[in-house]
């Protein structure tokens, strides 16, 4: 928002952010879609994928902390875990926090491959035509985090 253009007004508002769920979902599917096809040289679901990424991100965690930051069932988290488990992606090691609930780690083979994940895809969006700025980019995270915000509350469980 620029210092003269004023806030849209909610009813104005909410037809505008209907603008972008209706790019976003579409984008969400075919984003997934893409990395499930170019992921088979390190057999990553997209499942998977978020599970590595989010331990490149924030380090160890638990399963009901990567649940919660996903915005997603402790029960779907812990079946991807499970098969980057199986594939010698992550390992457990004891949460001196928690001993029931161990924290989870990638391996030096989950870190090559979230970080071949993300080379390739880095490579793909630089192909993003247009003449976009620091300032529009800027401004399209702050909607959508603030989309965001107003689903914290949504219980994924």
């Amino acid at each position: 928002m620029t210092d003269t253009e004023p806030p849209l007004a909610p009813d104005d508002l909410s037809a505008r952010l209907m603008e972008v769920f209706a790019l976003v979902g579409p984008l969400y599917r075919r984003v997934q879609r893409k990395v499930e096809q170019n992921a088979p040289a390190e057999g990553l679901s997209v499942g998977v994928r978020a599970v590595l990424d989010l331990l490149r991100e924030h380090g160890p965690m638990t399963v009901p902390q990567m649940g919660r930051a996903q915005a997603l069932s402790r029960q779907f988290v812990q079946r991807m875990v499970n098969d980057a488990a199986a594939r010698r992606l992550v390992e457990t090691v004891p949460n001196p926090a928690h001993q029931r609930s161990p924290l989870i780690r990638p391996t030096a083979a989950g870190e090559a491959a979230i970080t071949a994940v993300i080379t390739r895809e880095r490579a793909l969006l630089r192909q993003v035509g247009g003449d976009l700025t620091d300032a529009e980019i800027t401004a399209c995270v702050r909607v959508l985090g603030r989309m965001l915000e107003l689903f914290d509350d949504v219980d994924v469980n």
